[in-house]
């Protein structure tokens, strides 16, 4: 991707990662985001594999959260925010940060707030071939179609961690979640508070090392909760 004239906009981003034992991978993710920003910002759980120290190793921030998720890992980052736009990415290599401009780029033109990559046109190589994989797909999916239905919206998903969004809507959103569900929360909140929400492709690759900390059977319940709960109330 020859990407030589979009950063002149580096210093208006920051690029966001939640770590938690990801030190395996996010020297990987650190230097190839580094083109995109000149402001990379770790967010760790307390890992006890060295991971922080990697992260400052190479020159990003790292400040902590109180270890409860993912999404209390972006809620307590957010103080600390000081650039027009926020990218958010995985730290497990999942997402590749040369997408980066093309997530960025309908903000930059005013075309929305708030863009989350997706996985259901971009494709994926992790989101299939077992149980747990469907069940996730039809969750997604379900979500998905429920906020199209109340917003009027065409989503095709509404999981994916790697997004970007104007940090002032960002800090508007009033986010409450601690896990994964954060997500979802962003883009009815979004919506909910008419920001304009956008969409595009991204690949989600293998993770690169480790293992996933979600466990859907022990989270479905609070993913169906806040559905409910954000979409209505």
């Amino acid at each position: 991707m020859n990407t030589q004239g979009e950063y002149k906009n580096r210093n208006i981003i920051t690029v966001v990662i939640p770590t938690l034992n990801e030190a395996l991978t996010i020297g990987d993710v650190i230097e190839h985001a580094r083109p995109y920003a000149t402001d990379i910002l770790v967010v760790d759980g307390h890992s006890w594999d060295g991971t922080a120290e990697v992260a400052r190793s190479l020159g990003a921030r790292v400040v902590f959260d109180g270890g409860k998720g993912k999404g209390e890992a972006i809620r307590s980052v957010i103080p600390y925010l000081d650039r027009e736009i926020t990218v958010f990415i995985d730290a497990d290599g999942s997402h590749d940060p040369n997408d980066i401009p093309t997530l960025v780029r309908p903000i930059l033109d005013n075309e929305a707030d708030h863009v989350s990559g997706s996985r259901l046109i971009g494709g994926s190589s992790e989101l299939h071939g077992g149980f747990d994989e469907c069940f996730r797909l039809m969750g997604s999916s379900l979500i998905t179609a429920c906020i199209n239905r109340r917003f009027k919206v065409r989503l095709s998903e509404s999981q994916n961690g790697f997004r970007a969004i104007r940090t002032s809507a960002l800090r508007d959103l009033d986010l409450q979640e601690n896990i994964t569900t954060i997500e979802q929360e962003m883009i009815i909140k979004t919506l909910k508070k008419g920001y304009r929400m956008g969409e595009v492709p991204a690949h989600e690759h293998k993770r690169k090392a480790g293992s996933s900390k979600i466990s859907i059977r022990k989270v479905a319940f609070r993913y169906v909760y806040s559905t409910i709960k954000y979409l209505y109330f």
